[in-house]
């Protein structure tokens, strides 16, 4: 007898720093439809994401901490605004940027990312989070290996110049992985997906129409970002790999280091992605109906 292969339904969580305010709405939508991964697989913001949830659990308690994280995010300043400064500061090697990365550790710790838990100790979900290994010029996936921290890979993931400069672990320069893969698709299906619930930000959109090095970088960055994912997109029809994206986005474009006022995005991703739930009810709805049509002709006949 040959055995069919286990499913394994993936929610894939993009970079977009404050935006990822955005995926707790849409998470919460989920958790309400009783939609529940059996993998995790997060980029940056997503990772962070990811990670509190694989560990807290993907229930209503595990929603409301990780509310409460984002209320303490808010307060701290995680990324400030003064982004296009430390750019040029990071590009011409000057001192006195400030070790955002020592903040981000704590703060994480704070929330329960301890230093000694491995990718291994998580026994009810499977976790995947994406970096870029700027040593050796591809993706760093944290969890393909049970030995892995945790706590590295979610400081490696999130570790988005300018505010935070790359760390250096085991030989290695790992850096945020937006850079290799804003929306890890790819990884996913490296890692065993079958079916992807894609909850993507649209992030560097709030330049448009304007000139100057500001709107030059984001466009770059967007350019980059846009053609990742149209690659991960065309790897997963490849593969076979059923891909429900949940589009999450703002009007007008939202700044992505601005946490201290991130709260209202919550709503806009919970209607966001009820909305696309229903498409996907729909469907299955249509299937069901269709299937009974037919069992009801070959009755009859």
């Amino acid at each position: 007898m040959t055995l069919l292969p286990k499913s394994k339904l993936t929610f894939v969580l993009s970079g977009g720093g404050a935006l990822g305010m955005l995926q707790v709405g849409a998470l919460q939508a989920l958790l309400e439809a009783d939609i529940r991964p059996d993998m995790w697989v997060g980029t940056s913001i997503g990772a962070v994401n990811a990670a509190f949830l694989a560990i807290h659990g993907f229930t209503p308690e595990g929603m409301a901490g990780l509310d409460a994280a984002w209320d303490d995010a808010a307060r701290a300043d995680m990324l400030p605004s003064s982004y296009l400064w430390l750019t040029a500061r990071v590009l011409f090697n000057r001192a006195g940027i400030k070790p955002y990365h020592h903040r981000m550790r704590e703060f994480f710790e704070a929330h329960g990312i301890h230093p000694d838990l491995r990718f291994g100790d998580l026994d009810d979900t499977e976790l995947r989070l994406v970096a870029t290994d700027l040593t050796n010029f591809k993706p760093m996936v944290y969890g393909s290996d049970p030995h892995h921290s945790v706590l590295e890979g979610v400081l490696a993931s999130s570790a988005i110049p300018p505010w935070v400069r790359p760390l250096e672990i085991d030989g290695k320069m790992l850096s945020d992985g937006g850079a290799v893969s804003n929306v890890p698709i790819e990884p996913a299906i490296n890692s065993g997906a079958t079916e992807i619930i894609a909850l993507q930000l649209e992030a560097f959109r709030h330049w448009s129409g304007e000139t100057g090095f500001g709107p030059f970088f984001n466009r770059l960055v967007q350019t980059v970002f846009t053609r990742e994912i149209e690659l991960e997109h065309a790897l997963a029809k490849a593969k076979n790999v059923p891909v429900h994206l949940i589009d999450l986005k703002t009007e007008p474009a939202y700044p992505i280091w601005d946490f201290a006022n991130a709260k209202p995005l919550r709503d806009i991703g919970y209607h966001a992605a009820k909305k696309e739930i229903v498409t996907w009810e729909l469907s299955q709805s249509v299937k069901k109906s269709w299937l009974s049509s037919l069992e009801k002709f070959f009755h009859r006949h």
